[in-house]
C-alpha cells in the first residue's frame, strides 16, 4: 500500500462491507481484535502461519472456504517498505522527457514525409519511464572484457520501439539521419544512413534488436524459456548464468494471446526467480480498453497469483501517498476498486475539474481528500507507472526476489503526456498527427528547452555531450556494463566430427537391413552425443514423443534435464532404457506443448549470440505440429538468426500410416520454403540424410553461418543404398540423378521412349518401383532423388533474377542442368501437395512436359498402399503418369484390393 494505514482503517473496512451479513457482530471485533493484537505483538510472520493454520483446520472440518484471491487496489510496496531511490531524479525526469519528444519527433517526421509508414506514439507514452528505470538501474549489458556481468536479457514492448531508438540517439549510436530514416530501411542506406525496423527485428538489425516481440505474445512465451535455458546452461556446468535476470516489458492486452499465458505455471515449477515481467498496464488495445467493465489488473493478479508468481502492483505514483495516508476509513481504496477500466480510461482523457467532479465528488469522504488540491494538481496526479521512485522500488523488489518469478503490475495512462491529442483516448494507439498548439503543450508538459520554431519543425533534440544530464546518461550505463539493446555473435567456433565416426553405417551399406530415415537420424544422434567436444552443445528436445521416435535408449543416455533432479523412483527402473530425470540431463523433455518445445529450441539455437556459447538443438517432433502449429515462433525464430535443426518426423502424408487428417503432414515443405534462412530437405535415404547433417552441423558451428535446417525423416522401414561417389554437393544442391533404367530388350532404345522420374522422401521408393515398371514395359527411365525442392527452385530463382537485372551469371539452374541429361517427358512425385514439386516448373527445359503428383486435399486413415494409391502417388499412378505423358492412353486401373 502507499503509506502506512491506521489500525482502524482495518477494523472498519470489513465490517462496514460485510455488517448486513454479520450474525454476531461482537464476536467479530473480538476475532479481528484478536488478530490485531497478535499482528503487534509477533509480526507478519506469525500473522500468516495462524491464517494458514486456520485455512487448514477449516479444509480439514470440509468447509467450503478459500481466501479469495487479489488485493486492494492499492500499491503492493508499501511507503515504508521502498527502497531509497539510488538516481539522480530531476535528470532522469529531464533525460525522459527528451526522449519522449525524439520519439515523438521521429514518428511524426516519418509520416509527415510519407504517411503510408505508419508508426506508434501512445505506447512508449505509456511505457517510457518503465524502461527508463531498467536502463538506469537495472538492466545489466555483457561485458565483453571478461570477468563482469554476463548481461541480462531484455525483450521490449514491440510498439515502443521508437523510445528505444531515441534513447540510442542521445547514446550516440544512432545519428540523426537514422532517426530521419525510421520505418525506410531501403531508402536509408541510398542517403547514408540507417534505416530503422518498425519493431525489433534481429535480422534486419543484427547488431542492435536482441529479440523479435513485434508478434503479439511471442516475447511472453520466449523470455520464459529464454530463462529456463540459462538454468539449464548453469545446472550443465556449460555456462554461469546465475547473476542474470530476463527482463521483458509486456502489454497489458498482450496478455490475452494464448502464448503469453501457456507457460506461466512453468516459470513457476522451476522456481525462475532470474524472470521479471513488466506489465504495461495501460488498460487500452488500438480499439478501445482491454476490459472496459471489469479491471484487467485485477484479472491478472489472479491469474499470476494462481500460477504461482510474486505479484508487485505498482498503481499509483508517489502524488498519491497523502491521500492514502489520510484515507482512514478506506473511501479512496474503495472508490478505486469500484471503478471498472472504461471509466478509469475516461478519467485519464479528462482535466482535473472533470475528475474533481466525478471521481473525488462521489462522496463527502473523497471530496474533503481532495480539499487543498487545485485541478491541476488533480490532473497532475501520477499513476505507479509514470512515478520513477514506484517504479524503482518495484523493480528493486523483483530484484531481490528468490523462489518465483515476479510479474510488476504498472498502472499507466496510454499516450500519457499527449494531452487532448491522444492521453487516454480511444484513438490514441493509431495516433499520428499533432498541431501546433498540442505540440506546444507536449513541450510545456515535459518542460523541454526548445522554442516554438523548434517544436514546429519537429527538429530533434541532443544536450551538449559535456552536460550534466549526458554525463549522468552515460555513467549510468557504464555502471551497468554497456549500452542495450545490443546484439552480439561473438561464439567461438565448435568442432564437427568426420562423417564416418557416426554415420558410416548409412554411407556404407549394403542394403540388407531395412530402417526407417527417422531411426537412421536417431542411431546418428546417439553417436554425436558421445563425441567429446560436440556431445555436451547438442540439446535433444522432443514435445513428449521420444518414444515414438525411437529415443528411448537417450534416456539413460544422456538423461532427461530437471532442475530439481529425480525425486521419485520411475516404474522402469530395472530397464535398460529407463525414464531417468537429472539436473544435468541434457534431453529436454516439454511434454505436450509444441509451443513450448520451439520455444526451447529458439532459447538453444540463439546461444551463440545470447550467451557467447554456440549449442547445437535438435528438435524432433510431429511433422504436421511444426510450421502448421507454431509457423509463427519459427517466422519468429528465423527472425532470430538461429542455427540448429528441426526435424519433421514421421512425415509424409501417406507415409505415416493409420493417423488420418490431422497427424499426416503434406504441406511443411511449403512453409519452410518461405523462410530464407531456412534450408529444407526430404532425403530418401539414410546417406543422404547423413551428408545433409554433416554439412548443416558445419555450416553452422564452424563456419558460423546464420542459417537452420528442417529436414523431414519417415516412419517407413525400407532398404538403403550407400552413398555413391561425387553426390555429397548435388545432394546438398537439391537432387541428383540415383539410377537409369534402360528398356528391356532395347538397351540404347530411341530417347521417344524414354521418361524421367523424380521423386522424394519416402515416394523416391515409389519412383524406383515405376522406373522398373516402364523399364520391363520397353521405355527407358531415368530416376532423380530430390532432396531439396525447396534449394532448387531458390537457385532456380536467383538465375532468373540475375537474368531480369541485367547481370552477367555463367551456367544454367541445377535442376536444368540435370534434367538436360536425362529424356523424355518429366514426372515429378512427392507425398507432399503438388505445389511443393511445381515450385521448380519454371527452371524445367523448354519443351519438356512437366507433370506432378502429390497428396493435395485431407489426408485418411489406411494402409500406406490405399492412401498412395488413393492420392495417386504410387508406382501404378507413375507408371499411368508416364504413359499418358508419351501418347500411350491411360493405363487401365489395377483390380481392386479386398
Amino acid at each position: 500500500m502507499n503509506a502506512p494505514l491506521p489500525l482502524q482503517h482495518w477494523t472498519t473496512t470489513r465490517a462496514d462491507a460485510d455488517a448486513d451479513a454479520d450474525a454476531d457482530p461482537q464476536e467479530t471485533s473480538e476475532w479481528r481484535d484478536a488478530f490485531l493484537s497478535l499482528l503487534q505483538a509477533h509480526g507478519p510472520q506469525r500473522a500468516r502461519f495462524m491464517l494458514d493454520e486456520l485455512h487448514r483446520l477449516a479444509s480439514r472440518a470440509h468447509i467450503a472456504w478459500k481466501p479469495p484471491m487479489g488485493t486492494p487496489y492499492v500499491n503492493t510496496i508499501a511507503l515504508r517498505q521502498q527502497a531509497p531511490f539510488p538516481g539522480d531524479l530531476a535528470l532522469e525526469e529531464s533525460l525522459g522527457a527528451i526522449m519522449r519528444w525524439n520519439a515523438l519527433a521521429m514518428v511524426l517526421r516519418a509520416n509527415a514525409a510519407y504517411g503510408e509508414l505508419g508508426g506508434h506514439i501512445a505506447s512508449y507514452a505509456s511505457a517510457a519511464d518503465l524502461f527508463e528505470v531498467g536502463f538506469n538501474h537495472f538492466f545489466h549489458a555483457r561485458d565483453t572484457t571478461g570477468g563482469g556481468h554476463a548481461g541480462d536479457l531484455v525483450f521490449f514492448q514491440p510498439h515502443s520501439a521508437p523510445g528505444v531508438y531515441a534513447r540510442a540517439f542521445l547514446e550516440g549510436r544512432l545519428d540523426q539521419a537514422d532517426l530521419e530514416h525510421y520505418r525506410q530501411e531501403l531508402r536509408g542506406p541510398r542517403h547514408g544512413a540507417r534505416g530503422l525496423s518498425s519493431y525489433p527485428h534481429p535480422y534486419l538489425m543484427p547488431d542492435f534488436w536482441q529479440f523479435p516481440t513485434g508478434s503479439m505474445g511471442i516475447g511472453p512465451i520466449s523470455s520464459i524459456y529464454q530463462a529456463r535455458f540459462m538454468r539449464y546452461l548453469t545446472h550443465r556446468g556449460l555456462v554461469d548464468c546465475s547473476r542474470r535476470k530476463v527482463w521483458g516489458v509486456f502489454g497489458d492486452g498482450e496478455m490475452d494471446e494464448p502464448e503469453s499465458m501457456s507457460a506461466l505455471t512453468l516459470a513457476a515449477r522451476e522456481g525462475l526467480d532470474n524472470l521479471v515481467w513488466v506489465v504495461n498496464c495501460n488498460l487500452q488495445r488500438l480499439d478501445g480498453p482491454v476490459r472496459g467493465n471489469s479491471r484487467i489488473i485485477d484479472e491478472l493478479e489472479k491469474l499470476f497469483l494462481g500460477a504461482g508468481w510474486n505479484v508487485i502492483k505498482t498503481l499509483w505514483g508517489s502524488d498519491w501517498d497523502g491521500l492514502f495516508a489520510r484515507d482512514y476509513n478506506g473511501a479512496l481504496s474503495h472508490a478505486l476498486s469500484d471503478t471498472v477500466d472504461g471509466q478509469m480510461q475516461t478519467f485519464a482523457a479528462k482535466d482535473g475539474r472533470f475528475n474533481r467532479e466525478h471521481f473525488f465528488g462521489q462522496n463527502e469522504d473523497l471530496e474533503r481528500l481532495a480539499e487543498g488540491l487545485s485541478d491541476e494538481q488533480i490532473d497532475l496526479l501520477r499513476r505507479g507507472g509514470h512515478d520513477l521512485v514506484k517504479i524503482h522500488a518495484a523493480y528493486a523488489a523483483a530484484a531481490r526476489h528468490q523462489g518465483q518469478p515476479t510479474v510488476i503490475l504498472a498502472h499507466t495512462k496510454k499516450g500519457y503526456g499527449m494531452g487532448e491529442a491522444g492521453q487516454g483516448r480511444m484513438t490514441t494507439h493509431s495516433q499520428k498527427k499533432f498541431d501546433h498548439a498540442d505540440l506546444l503543450a507536449f513541450r510545456d508538459r515535459f518542460k523541454l528547452p526548445l522554442t516554438d520554431a523548434q517544436v514546429q519543425g519537429l527538429e530533434f533534440y541532443k544536450p551538449p555531450g559535456d552536460s550534466p544530464a549526458m554525463r549522468y546518461l552515460h555513467e549510468r550505463r557504464e555502471k551497468l556494463g554497456g549500452y542495450l539493446p545490443a546484439r552480439q555473435t561473438g561464439a567461438a567456433a565448435v568442432p564437427v566430427p568426420e562423417l564416418a565416426s557416426y554415420g558410416r553405417f548409412a554411407t556404407h551399406s549394403d542394403g540388407s537391413r531395412e530402417m526407417s530415415t527417422t531411426m537412421a537420424f536417431v542411431r546418428m544422434l546417439g553417436a554425436l552425443l558421445k563425441d567429446a567436444a560436440l556431445g555436451p552443445r547438442i540439446v535433444p528436445i522432443v514435445a513428449d514423443e521420444a518414444r515414438t521416435f525411437g529415443m528411448a535408449n537417450l534416456f539413460k543416455q544422456v538423461g532427461i534435464y530437471s532442475s530439481v533432479g529425480q525425486r521419485y523412483e520411475p516404474e522402469d527402473i530395472g530397464s535398460i532404457l529407463n525414464y531417468r530425470e537429472a539436473m544435468d540431463g541434457q534431453i529436454l523433455e516439454e511434454g505436450i506443448s509444441e509451443a513450448g518445445a520451439i520455444s526451447s529450441w529458439v532459447a538453444a539455437a540463439t546461444s551463440y549470440s545470447v550467451h557467447g556459447a554456440a549449442m547445437l538443438p535438435f528438435y524432433i517432433y510431429y511433422s504436421m505440429f511444426g510450421f502448421q502449429r507454431v509457423g509463427d515462433l519459427i517466422w519468429a525464430a528465423a527472425d532470430q538468426r538461429p542455427r540448429g535443426f528441426l526435424i519433421g518426423a514421421t512425415s509424409g502424408r501417406t507415409t505415416l500410416a493409420g493417423e488420418g487428417l490431422q497427424h499426416q503432414d503434406g504441406t511443411s515443405h511449403l512453409w519452410a520454403a518461405t523462410i530464407p534462412n531456412c534450408k529444407a530437405y526430404d532425403p530418401a535415404f539414410a546417406c543422404e540424410l547423413a551428408v545433409i547433417l554433416d554439412r548443416g552441423m558445419r555450416e553452422m558451428l564452424v563456419e558460423q553461418q546464420d542459417v537452420f535446417y528442417y529436414i523431414t525423416t519417415m516412419n517407413e522401414n525400407y532398404a538403403h543404398t550407400a552413398l555413391a561417389e561425387d553426390v555429397s554437393d548435388a545432394i546438398l544442391r537439391g537432387g541428383y540423378r540415383y539410377a537409369r533404367h534402360e528398356a528391356a530388350g532395347a538397351a540404347g532404345g530411341p530417347a521417344a521412349r524414354g521418361v524421367t522420374l523424380l521423386g522424394s522422401g519416402a515416394i523416391l521408393t515409389e519412383v524406383i518401383k515405376a522406373a522398373r515398371e516402364l523399364a520391363a514395359m520397353g521405355i527407358a527411365a531415368d530416376v532423380l532423388s530430390i532432396t531439396s525442392w525447396s534449394e532448387l527452385a531458390r537457385d532456380g530463382a536467383s538465375h532468373l533474377s540475375a537474368r531480369l537485372a541485367g547481370e552477367p551469371r555463367q551456367g544454367q539452374p541445377f535442376i536444368a542442368g540435370l534434367l538436360a541429361a536425362c529424356r523424355g517427358p518429366v514426372i515429378a512425385a512427392t507425398d507432399y501437395v503438388r505445389l511443393v514439386p511445381e515450385s521448380i516448373r519454371a527452371y524445367v527445359p523448354d519443351g519438356c512436359e512437366y507433370i506432378t503428383l502429390g497428396t493435395d486435399g485431407f489426408g485418411r486413415s489406411d494402409t500406406r498402399a490405399e492412401l498412395r494409391r488413393f492420392f495417386n502417388v504410387d508406382a501404378e499412378a507413375i507408371v499411368n503418369a508416364a504413359l499418358v505423358s508419351l501418347g500411350q492412353g491411360k493405363r487401365p486401373p489395377p483390380a481392386p484390393r479386398p
